[in-house]
Order: C-alpha cells, then sequence, then structure tokens
C-alpha cells in the first residue's frame, strides 16, 4: 500500500553508496510488485543478499484439493482439526492445514505452540487472523508483536517467522493468495490515502518501527514457490551463508503491517447493509470483510438480520470467532466455526431467526468473511472438519430414504 515509512539507517539519496561505519558497504535491494511499477521498498543489507550456500527439496504442508460435490453448504469444525496438546509441537507455518481453496486463495488453519522455521511465500501476499494467543513476528523489515484481532500482511516474499508468546496456544486463520493483497480501492484516494469515508485509516496500521538484527551462519528458509507439486505449489528450503535478518535500514510503500479488527468502524444503516461494507481488504478474484459487534437497523420496520440471498457469482466463507452470530442460531455453528456457502446456493439466516431479529438494537458477533469468485474446494482440514449435516438445518434435517 502507498503509505511511506523509513525505518533505521538509509543513504540520503537512493542507490547512491552507504557506508558501514568500517567504511565498507551496506548491499542496497529493491523489493517491488508488478515489474518495477507498483509500490517497492529499498532494503540495505549487511551481507549479499543473493548468496546462497545450499539448496534442496521441502515439501509443503497437504495442498491437495478435491470439489464441493455434490454442491452443498458445509459447516467446517476448525477447533477438531488439532488435539488439546498437539499445538506445543506445531508451527504456524509446517503444521498448518489447508481448509478451502481454488486457484486464487487458499484458506489455512493453525493451532501453534512452536516457534517457525525462516519462511518466505513466493506465491502471494498472506493476510493472517490471530484469532487467539499472541506472537512475534519476526520479519526482514523488522518486528511486529500481534495478539488477538489482528490481521497480519505479509507481502509475497517477506522473510520472516512466527514465534508463540503466552501460556495458551496461538490460533491462526491463514488466507494465502495467489496475487496482492490491499485495502478496497474504492478506500484509497489516487493517491493510495485512505480516505474519509473508509472504516479505518493508516494511524490504525502497525508496521515494523525499528531494524531486527540477527546473528547466525548457514541459516535455513523455507520457500514456497511455483512448481509441479498440488495446486502447482512446490517447496524449496534455501541455506544462507548468514543471517537473512541483517537489514540495518529500509524504506518505502512495501512492507509487514498488522492491524486490529477492533479498530475497524463499522458502517451501519436504516436498513441492512450489504456485505461489501463490511470489507477490509481485497485481493485478486476474492475480498476478506469483516462483520463486528455495532448497533443494527433503525428503521422502524427493520429486519437486522440478512436476507436470503443467493451468491451467483461467488463462494462465501465465514469464519466465527467471537460474539454470538444472530443468524445462525439453532445451527451448531460456534467459535471456530466455518460456514461455507457455494456460489449459486439461495442462503440465509436460520429458522426462527428473522423473527427473533426484530427490535434488537445491537448485535455482539465478530466473524472475517472470504468470499472467492470462483468455486472452493475442499482441503485435507476441510474434509476431516466436516459436520456432514449443516446443509439441512433450513429444513430440519435430511430427507429419509
Amino acid at each position: 500500500m502507498a503509505y511511506y515509512r523509513q525505518v533505521g539507517e538509509v543513504p540520503r539519496t537512493r542507490h547512491t553508496q552507504h557506508r558501514t561505519p568500517e567504511g565498507g558497504l551496506y548491499y542496497e535491494e529493491l523489493m517491488g510488485e508488478e515489474g518495477f511499477s507498483s509500490d517497492s521498498s529499498l532494503l540495505y543489507h549487511r551481507a549479499i543478499p543473493s548468496a546462497i550456500v545450499d539448496a534442496a527439496e521441502w515439501r509443503v504442508p497437504d495442498q491437495s484439493r478435491t470439489r464441493n460435490a455434490p454442491m452443498v453448504p458445509r459447516h467446517l469444525k476448525l477447533h477438531t482439526l488439532f488435539g488439546d496438546q498437539e499445538w506445543k509441537a506445531a508451527d504456524v507455518v509446517e503444521s498448518r492445514r489447508l481448509v478451502l481453496g481454488n486457484d486464487d486463495v487458499r484458506i489455512s488453519y493453525v493451532v501453534a505452540g512452536a516457534p517457525s522455521e525462516l519462511y518466505r511465500n513466493g506465491i502471494g501476499d498472506e493476510c493472517v487472523y490471530v484469532e487467539s494467543g499472541s506472537a512475534r513476528v519476526e520479519t526482514v523489515f523488522g518486528l511486529l508483536e500481534v495478539g488477538r484481532g489482528d490481521y497480519v500482511i505479509l507481502p509475497r516474499a517477506t522473510t520472516h517467522r512466527w514465534v508463540p508468546t503466552g501460556d495458551g496456544p496461538l490460533r491462526a486463520y491463514v488466507v494465502e493468495a495467489n496475487s496482492h493483497i490491499a485495502p478496497p480501492k474504492r478506500y484509497l484516494s489516487r493517491y493510495g490515502q485512505l480516505l474519509e469515508h473508509a472504516p479505518y485509516c493508516e494511524r490504525d496500521l502497525r508496521g515494523p518501527s525499528a531494524p531486527l538484527l540477527a546473528e547466525g551462519e548457514n541459516v535455513d528458509v523455507l520457500i514456497k514457490h511455483r512448481g509441479d507439486g498440488p495446486g502447482g505449489i512446490s517447496g524449496t528450503r534455501y541455506t544462507y551463508p548468514t543471517h537473512p535478518f541483517d537489514v540495518v535500514g529500509w524504506d518505502g510503500c512495501l512492507y509487514p503491517y498488522a492491524f486490529n479488527i477492533d479498530d475497524f468502524q463499522p458502517i451501519t444503516g436504516r436498513v441492512h447493509q450489504p456485505p461489501p461494507v463490511h470489507q477490509v481488504f481485497e485481493g485478486h478474484n476474492f475480498v476478506i470483510c469483516n462483520f463486528v459487534p455495532r448497533k443494527v437497523d433503525y428503521h422502524p420496520g427493520a429486519i437486522p438480520v440478512p436476507y436470503y440471498h443467493s451468491n451467483v457469482d461467488s463462494d462465501e466463507v465465514m469464519f466465527y470467532c467471537g460474539g454470538d452470530y444472530e443468524a445462525r442460531k439453532g445451527s451448531g455453528i460456534g467459535q471456530g466455526s466455518i460456514s461455507l456457502h457455494p456460489g449459486g446456493h439461495s442462503h440465509g439466516p436460520q429458522p426462527g431467526a428473522y423473527e427473533r431479529s426484530i427490535g434488537a438494537e445491537r448485535f455482539d458477533e465478530l466473524a472475517v468473511m472470504v468470499d472467492t469468485f470462483r468455486p472452493l474446494d475442499l482441503g485435507e482440514g476441510g474434509t476431516a472438519s466436516d459436520d456432514g449435516s449443516y446443509a439441512w438445518t433450513w429444513a430440519g434435517g435430511k430427507r429419509e430414504p
């Protein structure tokens, strides 16, 4: 995003000598998008960033997908994917389980307690929502301290690692794009500033504030990249002669940042507002929205829960992560659930919710929604967590033979 930051030591003029205290040169690296035609940052390394001493194949977490067949809405219970003690040895990178995906975006879930290896996603940007727990996200740009309700945006090819902190597990909902992830274009000025009608602004975004320097030799970095594996994804393990966290300073408009869902200012109206008012980010062929606690419709005849609707162009994925979602009462959906409503299937409130909502003044709900514009397949984590009965909840059960 076009929001300039400068961290650490950089030279007065770009692409000029930046010397160490001993008189040597720091090595300038341009990290940029769209072939020098979009956002970028300049990073100044103590060592040559291209130097590697070994490379080996890395087997990425299971990326296999199966069709949503027959095409039905589904309830996925993500909290069943990790056992009570399993999380202690799990990490955010290699232990994540693919829940849903297509050729534009993949949605995974992980419960972790162990530090990850250094990691770089060369497929696209990542948006990680922290459901609960806390972590240090150590990146080549610097450190981000994150916790419950934080979205963490990690640009493509950002070397980083996740270090859970605190006594409990870190629960993370991971949205991996095959593109970049950014604020919706309608919220931005022609020069990239967030506009007055946007539900958040630049002061709500937390970027690294100081360089993060580390020492080490023969340091491994896991790299996810395009290849011939499942979903067109492969992995490589690079070994660097020195630690890649050697950036003494950087500046530009491309860097990782965090945004807390509590800082989102909901847009409300006299009657029920459509999902685009809840949008927070977008990528190629998908959007990310959040539904936060808010006052609801104030027309005297309003029905505050959503009207029944058909996603004729998109699949809708709702991750329930806090509060009490009024429209889903009676369906078995709770904290840690996903509802998948495939394109073309008319869906809406559960029986009774339509009537119960009349007169409500406020909803205490917290949910993250991903709408995709191509059908989603089930990952192995989605298949393993499917309750098998959600499709029939509007009718009171499946027809008996």
